[in-house]
Protein backbone atom coordinates (compact mmCIF):
# COMPACT_ATOMS: atom_id res chain seq x y z
CA UNK A 1 0.00 0.00 0.00
CA UNK A 2 1.44 3.17 -1.16
CA UNK A 3 1.69 5.67 2.11
CA UNK A 4 -0.79 9.04 2.25
CA UNK A 5 0.53 12.29 2.44
CA UNK A 6 -0.19 14.05 5.81
CA UNK A 7 -3.09 16.70 3.97
CA UNK A 8 -4.53 13.39 2.73
CA UNK A 9 -4.79 10.55 -0.31
CA UNK A 10 -2.60 11.00 -2.87
CA UNK A 11 -2.81 10.99 -6.69
CA UNK A 12 -1.67 7.83 -7.01
CA UNK A 13 -4.36 6.35 -4.24
CA UNK A 14 -7.23 8.40 -5.75
CA UNK A 15 -6.84 6.74 -9.29
CA UNK A 16 -7.54 2.94 -8.55
CA UNK A 17 -9.89 4.05 -5.57
CA UNK A 18 -12.05 6.01 -8.18
CA UNK A 19 -11.79 2.96 -10.42
CA UNK A 20 -13.08 0.20 -7.42
CA UNK A 21 -16.11 3.21 -7.32
CA UNK A 22 -16.78 2.70 -10.91
CA UNK A 23 -16.82 -0.25 -10.91
CA UNK A 24 -19.02 -0.50 -7.73
CA UNK A 25 -20.84 1.68 -9.72
CA UNK A 26 -21.17 -0.74 -12.87
CA UNK A 27 -21.67 -4.28 -10.62
CA UNK A 28 -24.57 -2.65 -8.41
CA UNK A 29 -26.50 -0.84 -11.98
CA UNK A 30 -26.20 -4.49 -13.32
CA UNK A 31 -27.78 -6.30 -9.92
CA UNK A 32 -30.61 -4.19 -9.47
CA UNK A 33 -31.33 -3.67 -13.79
CA UNK A 34 -33.78 -6.20 -13.74
CA UNK A 35 -35.91 -4.58 -10.94
CA UNK A 36 -36.12 -1.39 -13.22
CA UNK A 37 -36.86 -3.66 -16.08
CA UNK A 38 -38.76 -6.30 -14.75
CA UNK A 39 -41.86 -5.18 -16.88
CA UNK A 40 -40.34 -5.37 -20.14
CA UNK A 41 -38.47 -8.77 -19.03
CA UNK A 42 -41.86 -10.40 -18.34
CA UNK A 43 -43.32 -9.18 -21.30
CA UNK A 44 -40.67 -10.51 -23.33
CA UNK A 45 -41.11 -13.64 -22.44
CA UNK A 46 -44.81 -14.21 -21.59
CA UNK A 47 -44.39 -14.42 -17.82
CA UNK A 48 -45.54 -12.72 -14.87
CA UNK A 49 -43.94 -9.88 -13.10
CA UNK A 50 -43.83 -12.54 -9.92
CA UNK A 51 -42.72 -15.33 -12.45
CA UNK A 52 -39.82 -12.92 -13.72
CA UNK A 53 -39.26 -11.84 -10.59
CA UNK A 54 -37.74 -15.43 -9.54
CA UNK A 55 -34.66 -14.33 -11.89
CA UNK A 56 -33.47 -11.70 -9.08
CA UNK A 57 -33.79 -14.80 -6.49
CA UNK A 58 -31.77 -17.26 -8.42
CA UNK A 59 -28.84 -14.66 -8.77
CA UNK A 60 -29.44 -13.63 -5.38
CA UNK A 61 -29.23 -17.29 -4.15
CA UNK A 62 -26.46 -18.04 -6.96
CA UNK A 63 -24.28 -15.35 -5.32
CA UNK A 64 -25.31 -16.62 -1.24
CA UNK A 65 -24.11 -19.96 -2.08
CA UNK A 66 -21.16 -19.17 -4.57
CA UNK A 67 -19.66 -16.63 -2.15
CA UNK A 68 -17.34 -18.45 0.03
CA UNK A 69 -16.39 -20.93 -2.09
CA UNK A 70 -15.72 -19.07 -4.95
CA UNK A 71 -13.51 -16.39 -2.22
CA UNK A 72 -11.88 -19.65 -0.50
CA UNK A 73 -10.66 -20.14 -4.33
CA UNK A 74 -9.88 -16.98 -5.43
CA UNK A 75 -7.91 -16.03 -2.20
CA UNK A 76 -4.95 -17.63 -3.62
CA UNK A 77 -4.38 -14.64 -6.30
CA UNK A 78 -2.88 -11.45 -5.59
CA UNK A 79 -5.83 -8.52 -5.48
CA UNK A 80 -4.98 -6.94 -9.16
CA UNK A 81 -5.27 -10.31 -11.20
CA UNK A 82 -8.24 -11.51 -8.92
CA UNK A 83 -10.30 -8.12 -9.97
CA UNK A 84 -9.17 -7.97 -13.42
CA UNK A 85 -10.11 -11.68 -14.31
CA UNK A 86 -13.49 -11.02 -11.82
CA UNK A 87 -14.02 -7.82 -14.23
CA UNK A 88 -13.58 -10.34 -18.09
CA UNK A 89 -15.71 -12.75 -15.99
CA UNK A 90 -18.73 -9.96 -15.28
CA UNK A 91 -18.26 -8.43 -18.87
CA UNK A 92 -19.10 -12.34 -20.55
CA UNK A 93 -21.93 -12.87 -18.30
CA UNK A 94 -23.61 -9.26 -19.28
CA UNK A 95 -22.81 -9.76 -22.86
CA UNK A 96 -24.78 -13.48 -22.85
CA UNK A 97 -27.70 -11.87 -20.83
CA UNK A 98 -27.61 -9.27 -24.00
CA UNK A 99 -28.27 -12.22 -26.72
CA UNK A 100 -30.34 -14.77 -24.34
CA UNK A 101 -32.81 -16.47 -26.44
CA UNK A 102 -34.76 -18.15 -23.68
CA UNK A 103 -35.51 -17.22 -19.95
CA UNK A 104 -33.83 -20.24 -18.32
CA UNK A 105 -30.93 -19.18 -20.76
CA UNK A 106 -31.00 -15.64 -19.41
CA UNK A 107 -31.11 -16.93 -15.83
CA UNK A 108 -27.71 -19.22 -16.58
CA UNK A 109 -26.13 -16.07 -17.75
CA UNK A 110 -27.19 -14.09 -14.56
CA UNK A 111 -25.48 -16.87 -12.69
CA UNK A 112 -22.35 -16.07 -14.73
CA UNK A 113 -22.27 -12.64 -13.81
CA UNK A 114 -23.22 -13.59 -10.06
CA UNK A 115 -19.89 -15.51 -9.97
CA UNK A 116 -18.16 -12.01 -10.33
CA UNK A 117 -20.70 -10.23 -7.91
CA UNK A 118 -19.96 -13.32 -5.63
CA UNK A 119 -16.11 -11.88 -5.59
CA UNK A 120 -16.02 -8.27 -5.81
CA UNK A 121 -18.39 -7.84 -3.59
CA UNK A 122 -15.81 -9.65 -0.98
CA UNK A 123 -12.89 -7.94 -1.84
CA UNK A 124 -14.34 -4.38 -2.91
CA UNK A 125 -14.51 -2.83 0.71
CA UNK A 126 -11.27 -4.27 2.04
CA UNK A 127 -9.19 -3.57 -1.20
CA UNK A 128 -10.49 0.00 -0.98
CA UNK A 129 -9.71 0.69 2.45
CA UNK A 130 -5.62 -1.24 1.90
CA UNK A 131 -5.38 1.29 -1.05
CA UNK A 132 -5.01 4.11 1.39
CA UNK A 133 -3.47 4.94 5.01
CA UNK A 134 -5.76 3.66 7.80
CA UNK A 135 -6.76 7.58 8.67
CA UNK A 136 -8.52 7.26 5.80
CA UNK A 137 -10.19 3.69 5.83
CA UNK A 138 -14.07 5.17 6.41
CA UNK A 139 -13.58 7.10 3.56
CA UNK A 140 -12.10 4.66 1.16
CA UNK A 141 -15.13 2.30 2.54
CA UNK A 142 -18.13 5.23 1.86
CA UNK A 143 -16.44 5.54 -1.74
CA UNK A 144 -17.51 1.85 -2.86
CA UNK A 145 -20.69 2.77 -1.46
CA UNK A 146 -21.05 6.22 -3.51
CA UNK A 147 -20.76 4.05 -6.44
CA UNK A 148 -23.81 1.98 -5.18
CA UNK A 149 -25.57 4.46 -4.77
CA UNK A 150 -24.37 6.40 -8.28
CA UNK A 151 -25.73 3.44 -9.52
CA UNK A 152 -29.15 4.37 -8.44
CA UNK A 153 -29.04 7.56 -8.95
CA UNK A 154 -27.89 7.63 -12.51
CA UNK A 155 -27.19 3.56 -13.49
CA UNK A 156 -30.83 2.04 -12.82
CA UNK A 157 -32.98 4.75 -14.21
CA UNK A 158 -30.53 5.38 -17.35
CA UNK A 159 -30.40 1.46 -17.75
CA UNK A 160 -34.71 1.39 -17.50
CA UNK A 161 -34.47 4.48 -20.28
CA UNK A 162 -32.48 2.77 -22.03
CA UNK A 163 -34.33 -0.42 -21.78
CA UNK A 164 -38.00 1.25 -22.68
CA UNK A 165 -36.15 3.16 -26.02
CA UNK A 166 -34.15 0.29 -27.20
CA UNK A 167 -34.93 -2.92 -25.24
CA UNK A 168 -33.70 -4.85 -22.10
CA UNK A 169 -31.10 -6.31 -23.87
CA UNK A 170 -29.32 -3.63 -25.28
CA UNK A 171 -28.75 -2.56 -21.25
CA UNK A 172 -27.08 -5.56 -20.54
CA UNK A 173 -24.98 -4.75 -23.26
CA UNK A 174 -24.37 -1.62 -22.80
CA UNK A 175 -23.00 -2.72 -18.82
CA UNK A 176 -20.92 -5.41 -20.59
CA UNK A 177 -18.92 -2.28 -22.47
CA UNK A 178 -18.88 -0.04 -18.93
CA UNK A 179 -17.16 -3.12 -17.23
CA UNK A 180 -14.51 -4.19 -19.98
CA UNK A 181 -13.60 -0.58 -20.29
CA UNK A 182 -13.44 -0.90 -16.10
CA UNK A 183 -10.69 -3.52 -16.99
CA UNK A 184 -8.37 -1.89 -19.03
CA UNK A 185 -8.16 1.31 -16.33
CA UNK A 186 -7.44 -0.85 -13.57
CA UNK A 187 -5.30 -2.95 -15.57
CA UNK A 188 -3.29 0.47 -15.49
CA UNK A 189 -3.93 2.32 -12.30
CA UNK A 190 -4.24 -0.21 -9.66
CA UNK A 191 -0.81 -1.54 -7.73
CA UNK A 192 -0.12 -4.80 -7.14
CA UNK A 193 -1.09 -5.75 -4.00
CA UNK A 194 -1.07 -9.15 -2.12
CA UNK A 195 -4.10 -10.70 -0.51
CA UNK A 196 -2.31 -11.98 2.44
CA UNK A 197 -2.16 -15.58 3.86
CA UNK A 198 -4.13 -18.13 1.42
CA UNK A 199 -7.32 -19.12 3.60
CA UNK A 200 -8.55 -22.54 3.68
CA UNK A 201 -11.42 -24.24 5.20
CA UNK A 202 -10.01 -25.36 8.13
CA UNK A 203 -9.85 -22.38 9.39
CA UNK A 204 -13.69 -21.16 9.38
CA UNK A 205 -14.90 -23.03 12.40
CA UNK A 206 -12.26 -20.45 14.04
CA UNK A 207 -13.53 -17.60 11.91
CA UNK A 208 -17.04 -18.33 13.07
CA UNK A 209 -16.36 -18.38 16.70
CA UNK A 210 -16.69 -15.00 16.70
CA UNK A 211 -19.78 -13.84 18.38
CA UNK A 212 -19.95 -10.38 17.00
CA UNK A 213 -19.46 -11.70 13.22
CA UNK A 214 -22.09 -14.23 13.80
CA UNK A 215 -24.65 -11.62 15.40
CA UNK A 216 -24.05 -9.16 12.70
CA UNK A 217 -24.71 -12.04 10.02
CA UNK A 218 -27.66 -12.60 11.46
CA UNK A 219 -28.93 -9.03 11.46
CA UNK A 220 -28.19 -8.86 8.07
CA UNK A 221 -30.02 -11.44 6.71
CA UNK A 222 -32.82 -10.41 8.62
CA UNK A 223 -32.85 -6.17 7.02
CA UNK A 224 -31.71 -7.63 3.66
CA UNK A 225 -35.11 -10.00 3.48
CA UNK A 226 -36.98 -6.94 4.55
CA UNK A 227 -35.75 -4.52 2.29
CA UNK A 228 -35.91 -6.72 -0.68
CA UNK A 229 -39.63 -7.91 -0.02
CA UNK A 230 -40.28 -4.33 -0.55
CA UNK A 231 -37.82 -2.90 -3.45
CA UNK A 232 -37.79 -5.96 -5.57
CA UNK A 233 -42.01 -5.19 -6.68
CA UNK A 234 -40.99 -1.10 -6.19
CA UNK A 235 -41.52 -0.53 -10.21
CA UNK A 236 -44.95 -2.28 -10.47
CA UNK A 237 -46.10 -1.27 -6.52
CA UNK A 238 -45.63 2.28 -7.78
CA UNK A 239 -47.63 1.78 -11.22
CA UNK A 240 -50.16 -0.23 -9.44
CA UNK A 241 -50.52 0.97 -5.85
CA UNK A 242 -49.21 4.49 -6.28
CA UNK A 243 -50.94 5.22 -9.56
CA UNK A 244 -47.57 7.51 -11.20
CA UNK A 245 -46.45 7.15 -14.51
CA UNK A 246 -42.97 5.82 -16.12
CA UNK A 247 -41.02 8.96 -16.02
CA UNK A 248 -42.21 9.37 -11.91
CA UNK A 249 -41.05 5.95 -11.45
CA UNK A 250 -38.11 7.05 -12.60
CA UNK A 251 -37.71 9.92 -10.73
CA UNK A 252 -38.47 8.02 -7.74
CA UNK A 253 -35.88 5.67 -8.29
CA UNK A 254 -33.06 8.47 -8.80
CA UNK A 255 -34.36 10.03 -5.71
CA UNK A 256 -33.79 6.33 -4.16
CA UNK A 257 -30.59 6.38 -5.29
CA UNK A 258 -29.89 10.71 -4.09
CA UNK A 259 -30.85 9.53 -0.70
CA UNK A 260 -27.95 6.13 -0.58
CA UNK A 261 -25.28 8.78 -1.82
CA UNK A 262 -26.62 10.96 1.05
CA UNK A 263 -26.36 8.16 3.45
CA UNK A 264 -22.82 7.28 2.17
CA UNK A 265 -21.66 10.62 2.89
CA UNK A 266 -22.91 10.59 6.21
CA UNK A 267 -21.56 7.22 7.12
CA UNK A 268 -18.20 8.88 6.75
CA UNK A 269 -18.39 12.18 7.95
CA UNK A 270 -20.67 10.30 11.97
CA UNK A 271 -20.08 6.78 12.19
CA UNK A 272 -16.47 6.84 13.98
CA UNK A 273 -17.83 9.27 16.60
CA UNK A 274 -21.03 8.17 16.95
CA UNK A 275 -21.41 4.55 16.37
CA UNK A 276 -24.20 3.40 18.01
CA UNK A 277 -26.66 6.15 17.46
CA UNK A 278 -25.96 5.79 14.20
CA UNK A 279 -26.44 2.17 13.60
CA UNK A 280 -29.93 2.26 15.49
CA UNK A 281 -30.74 5.06 13.48
CA UNK A 282 -30.33 3.75 9.93
CA UNK A 283 -31.50 0.27 10.82
CA UNK A 284 -34.42 1.95 12.26
CA UNK A 285 -34.97 3.56 9.23
CA UNK A 286 -35.37 0.57 7.26
CA UNK A 287 -38.68 -1.00 8.86
CA UNK A 288 -40.23 2.47 9.40
CA UNK A 289 -39.65 3.30 5.35
CA UNK A 290 -40.96 0.10 4.49
CA UNK A 291 -44.46 0.25 6.67
CA UNK A 292 -44.40 3.93 5.33
CA UNK A 293 -45.28 2.30 1.94
CA UNK A 294 -48.61 2.03 1.56
CA UNK A 295 -49.90 5.12 3.42
CA UNK A 296 -47.36 7.23 1.22
CA UNK A 297 -48.59 5.48 -2.19
CA UNK A 298 -51.47 8.30 -1.72
CA UNK A 299 -49.14 11.24 -2.65
CA UNK A 300 -46.11 11.44 -4.68
CA UNK A 301 -44.13 13.72 -2.70
CA UNK A 302 -44.72 11.07 0.03
CA UNK A 303 -43.37 7.98 -1.82
CA UNK A 304 -40.56 10.52 -2.75
CA UNK A 305 -40.00 11.28 0.90
CA UNK A 306 -40.19 7.50 2.05
CA UNK A 307 -38.11 6.32 -0.60
CA UNK A 308 -35.73 8.63 0.54
CA UNK A 309 -35.68 7.62 4.26
CA UNK A 310 -35.36 4.14 2.92
CA UNK A 311 -32.84 4.29 0.31
CA UNK A 312 -30.38 6.45 2.76
CA UNK A 313 -30.79 4.27 6.33
CA UNK A 314 -30.20 1.20 4.42
CA UNK A 315 -26.90 2.41 2.46
CA UNK A 316 -25.58 3.91 5.81
CA UNK A 317 -25.92 0.81 7.61
CA UNK A 318 -25.10 -1.63 5.06
CA UNK A 319 -21.44 0.22 4.72
CA UNK A 320 -21.26 0.55 8.69
CA UNK A 321 -21.67 -3.06 9.13
CA UNK A 322 -18.83 -3.52 6.47
CA UNK A 323 -16.69 -1.09 8.41
CA UNK A 324 -17.26 -3.12 11.84
CA UNK A 325 -16.58 -6.45 10.01
CA UNK A 326 -13.14 -5.49 8.89
CA UNK A 327 -12.73 -3.88 11.93
CA UNK A 328 -13.24 -6.79 13.87
CA UNK A 329 -11.69 -9.39 11.67
CA UNK A 330 -8.14 -10.77 11.09
CA UNK A 331 -6.28 -9.24 7.83
CA UNK A 332 -6.32 -12.86 6.31
CA UNK A 333 -9.47 -14.08 7.14
CA UNK A 334 -11.29 -10.82 6.22
CA UNK A 335 -12.43 -10.99 2.58
CA UNK A 336 -13.92 -14.59 3.38
CA UNK A 337 -15.49 -12.84 6.39
CA UNK A 338 -17.07 -10.41 4.13
CA UNK A 339 -17.88 -13.08 1.54
CA UNK A 340 -19.76 -14.63 3.97
CA UNK A 341 -21.37 -11.20 4.28
CA UNK A 342 -21.68 -11.00 0.92
CA UNK A 343 -23.46 -14.64 0.67
CA UNK A 344 -26.05 -13.59 3.45
CA UNK A 345 -26.83 -10.52 2.34
CA UNK A 346 -27.56 -12.29 -0.64
CA UNK A 347 -29.32 -15.08 0.70
CA UNK A 348 -31.88 -12.00 2.08
CA UNK A 349 -32.28 -10.66 -1.40
CA UNK A 350 -33.12 -13.48 -2.54
CA UNK A 351 -35.72 -14.81 0.37
CA UNK A 352 -36.96 -10.88 0.06
CA UNK A 353 -37.85 -11.09 -3.62
CA UNK A 354 -39.75 -14.64 -3.19
CA UNK A 355 -41.74 -13.11 0.03
CA UNK A 356 -42.58 -10.34 -2.22
CA UNK A 357 -43.83 -12.31 -5.50
CA UNK A 358 -45.81 -15.08 -2.82
CA UNK A 359 -47.38 -10.99 -1.45
CA UNK A 360 -47.88 -10.38 -4.83
CA UNK A 361 -49.46 -13.17 -5.71
CA UNK A 362 -51.51 -13.60 -2.07
CA UNK A 363 -53.00 -10.36 -0.62
CA UNK A 364 -51.99 -8.05 -3.00
CA UNK A 365 -48.65 -5.64 -4.05
CA UNK A 366 -50.02 -3.10 -1.94
CA UNK A 367 -48.52 -5.46 0.98
CA UNK A 368 -45.21 -5.76 0.06
CA UNK A 369 -44.41 -2.70 2.38
CA UNK A 370 -45.65 -4.04 5.37
CA UNK A 371 -44.26 -7.79 5.04
CA UNK A 372 -40.97 -6.29 4.97
CA UNK A 373 -41.27 -3.93 7.31
CA UNK A 374 -42.06 -6.61 10.25
CA UNK A 375 -39.36 -8.67 8.89
CA UNK A 376 -36.35 -5.68 8.54
CA UNK A 377 -37.66 -4.81 12.41
CA UNK A 378 -36.85 -8.08 13.84
CA UNK A 379 -33.60 -7.50 12.62
CA UNK A 380 -33.56 -4.18 14.39
CA UNK A 381 -35.02 -6.05 17.70
CA UNK A 382 -31.69 -8.61 16.94
CA UNK A 383 -29.12 -5.73 16.68
CA UNK A 384 -30.18 -3.68 19.70
CA UNK A 385 -30.28 -6.73 22.22
CA UNK A 386 -27.44 -8.97 20.32
CA UNK A 387 -25.07 -7.48 18.11
CA UNK A 388 -25.06 -3.97 20.11
CA UNK A 389 -23.57 -5.61 23.32
CA UNK A 390 -21.33 -8.16 21.44
CA UNK A 391 -19.55 -5.14 19.83
CA UNK A 392 -19.11 -3.38 23.37
CA UNK A 393 -17.29 -6.26 24.30
CA UNK A 394 -15.65 -6.81 21.09
CA UNK A 395 -11.92 -5.76 20.59
CA UNK A 396 -10.64 -4.58 17.33
CA UNK A 397 -7.99 -6.17 15.00
CA UNK A 398 -4.22 -4.66 15.69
Amino acid sequence: MSQARQDGITLKQWLPLIGLTCCAFVFNTSEFMPIGLLTDIAASFSLTEAQAGIMISVYAWGVMLLSLPLMVFASRFEFKRMLLGVLAVFSLGQFLSAVAPTYPILVCARLVVACAHAVFWSVASIMASRLVDTRHGALAISMIATGSSIAQIFGLPLGRAIGLAVGWRMTFAVVGGLSAIAAVYQAAVFPAMPAGERFTVKQLPELLKNPLLIALYAVTVFMATGYYTGYSYIEPFLAQVAHVDASAITMTLTAFGCSGLLGSWLFGRLFDGHRFPFLAITLSGVPVALLLMGPAALSLAAVLGVCALWGCCATAFNVAFQAELIKYTPTDSSAVAMSIFSGLFNLGIGTGTAIGGAVVSGPGIAWIGFAGGVIAAMGVILAITVMFPAIRRAKPVA
